[in-house]
């Protein structure tokens, strides 16, 4: 199961309350192209896998739960400064 780091976790609170999010909310991961896409979801959609953290939620579309089963959601600052996610082994 994908683990969620403490940093990441703080990086979806933002996202989540600054997207205006109703309570019970998560940020949903599926794929799109050639890589992931993250999105504010009010509620996973059916077959989605459910993770709970350190007070979020996040939503894994089914062929993302399999792929990152093993890796973790962790936080960076990318090349402008700015807060990002990142999956890590």
């Amino acid at each position: 199961m994908l683990t969620i780091s403490e940093s990441a976790a703080e990086v979806i609170k933002l996202v989540l309350v600054g997207g205006d999010s109703q309570e019970g909310s998560g940020l949903r991961i599926a794929p799109a192209g050639d890589g992931l896409q993250a999105s504010i979801a009010d509620q996973p959609q059916e077959g989605d896998e459910v993770i709970e953290a350190s007070g979020v939620r996040v939503f894994l579309e089914p062929q993302v739960a399999a792929l990152l089963g093993d890796k973790t959601l962790d936080a960076e600052k990318d090349a402008n400064g700015e807060l990002a996610l990142a999956v890590r082994d």
